[in-house]
């Protein structure tokens, strides 16, 4: 590849269930890659596997794709819109002698596969049709294999993992077209990328076997193939490859868990990849800093409680206007506020800076600010049996009162009430403190109690401590 051509890099998932963690990461990384170099990043779905890809599917991985703001430069393209194309280039490598029509039925293949499997043997087509001199009936039914060469070696210089050999010997003819017509991945992805002008490949190491095959695809067809990367696997805690059973591995469940997208960017990029011992970044930070040749060549460990911490992190830097509007939708899912309620957002900013540091996600903010919004709030059991006994509830009677005369509801007025209270009866701040706490917010722990008066209001206050009172 000339130094002055523009890189081109694509993100190629097949629609066959919702973007994943790891294919997340993929996009990113090509993502990343195109920004730091003004690339062109783009989106391409490999949908020719009719029996599993689905517009559903497809419409999930774009939905992902953009909440993680993975924004792309040129498609999504569709290779089932593509066929045509494809046809031709088979026809261009039958003419030219590197492709042949194959005449053998699934049948006997899977009868010399289990033959070959008997005698402890790699089951690999043994290229019988390869040279077939005498004619064929014209409507026996055929695939196209593309002929593999089969001596020497194939090298891959993988940008991460380095150099990378294959045994020529090693790879069969592989099948380039079916015989129903359609065609097959591993050739389909070599005329995309012809087609696109692809000039990195930045995927999975489970694609690694595939580069020699591709490799000869590209050369057939006189173009220099592109320069691959190769990312090492995803693991679980349990070092074996993320998969379900390590928790939600599709990035919008992350998003119904009350993930911000930014911390999700943050994270995956993390995972085989540093820049010194920075853990945060920002998007233009990651855009600036990456490279290639940081990320590492052995699996990354995917560490759900490390990503909680992060989005805690990105929780207490956002706007407290943005997290509102972002905590919305949990309220609503939770029953705390109904469709379509209108809300006073300056108030509930308040409410949600009151939160930032207390909690993780999404969901936990909406469950904390229950007791700011609700008209009554269910008190916990055991905070009831500890605070509000007999002789609290005296105490709140006569707060009640003062409260209730109290015409400047802020948060430094209501705490020259509280210390003047305790002062008046000799006791400590926290022996009234604490009852009104679990009167307002039902349990024993939240930010500043005078500010959570303060935010809460003096109705629902004066609601919240009458109806302890009353029992």
């Amino acid at each position: 590849m000339s130094e002055d051509k523009k890189i081109r890099v694509r993100f190629a998932p097949s629609p066959t269930g919702h973007l994943h963690i790891g294919g997340a990461r993929t996009a990113l990384f090509n993502y990343l890659f195109a920004r730091h170099n003004n690339g062109a990043f783009i989106l391409r779905i490999e949908d020719t596997d009719r029996s599993r890809s689905t517009e559903e599917y497809i419409e999930a991985i774009i939905e992902g794709m953009r909440w993680l703001k993975l924004d792309w430069d040129e498609g999504p393209y569709r290779q089932t819109d593509r066929f045509d194309i494809y046809r031709s280039y088979v026809e261009r490598l039958l003419n030219e002698g590197k492709a042949y029509r194959c005449y053998c039925t699934p049948e006997e293949l899977e009868q010399r596969r289990q033959e070959a499997l008997a005698q402890g043997k790699t089951p690999k087509y043994d290229g019988r049709c390869r040279n077939i001199t005498e004619p064929i009936p014209a409507d026996k039914p055929s695939a196209v294999r593309f002929k593999m060469p089969q001596e020497g070696q194939t090298v891959v210089n993988d940008l991460i993992r380095g150099v990378v050999e294959f045994e020529n010997s090693q790879l069969e003819d592989l099948i380039i077209m079916r015989s129903d017509g359609t065609p097959t991945y591993n050739f389909v992805v070599v005329v995309d990328d012809i087609d696109m002008e692809i000039t990195h490949i930045i995927r999975g190491d489970d694609h690694l076997n595939n580069t020699p095959k591709q490799i000869h695809i590209y050369k057939a067809f006189g173009w220099e193939p592109p320069a691959f990367g190769h990312l090492p696997m995803i693991l679980g805690a349990d070092k074996t490859r993320l998969s379900k059973r390590h928790g939600a591995t599709s990035v919008m469940a992350y998003k119904d868990m009350g993930y911000l997208p930014d911390a999700l960017v943050n994270y995956l990029v993390r995972l085989g990849w540093s820049y010194g011992d920075q853990e945060v970044f920002t998007r233009e930070e990651l855009i600036k800093y990456f490279s290639l040749e940081n990320i590492g060549k052995s699996a990354a460990v995917f560490n759900p409680e490390k990503l909680l911490w992060l989005n805690s992190q990105y929780i207490i830097k956002e706007d407290a206007k943005n997290l509102a509007d972002m905590a919305i939708p949990f309220l609503i899912k939770k029953g705390i506020i109904s469709e379509g309620q209108e809300l006073d957002m300056e108030w509930l900013s308040r409410a949600v800076n009151s939160l930032k540091e207390r909690v993780r996600t999404l969901v936990e903010l909406a469950s904390s600010l229950k007791y700011y919004i609700l008209e009554y709030v269910e008190i916990d059991p055991k905070a009831k049996e500890k605070f509000l006994k007999p002789e609290n509830i005296k105490y709140l009677s006569e707060l009640h009162e003062i409260l209730s005369g109290l015409t400047d509801f802020t948060a430094a007025e209501i705490e020259k009430v509280f210390h003047s209270f305790a002062e008046k009866h000799g006791i400590k701040l926290g022996i009234i403190a604490q009852p009104v706490r679990v009167a307002i917010t039902g349990g024993t722990a939240s930010p500043g109690l005078f500010e959570v008066l303060e935010i809460v209001g003096k109705d629902k206050v004066l609601k919240r401590l009458s109806k302890v009172i009353e029992g």
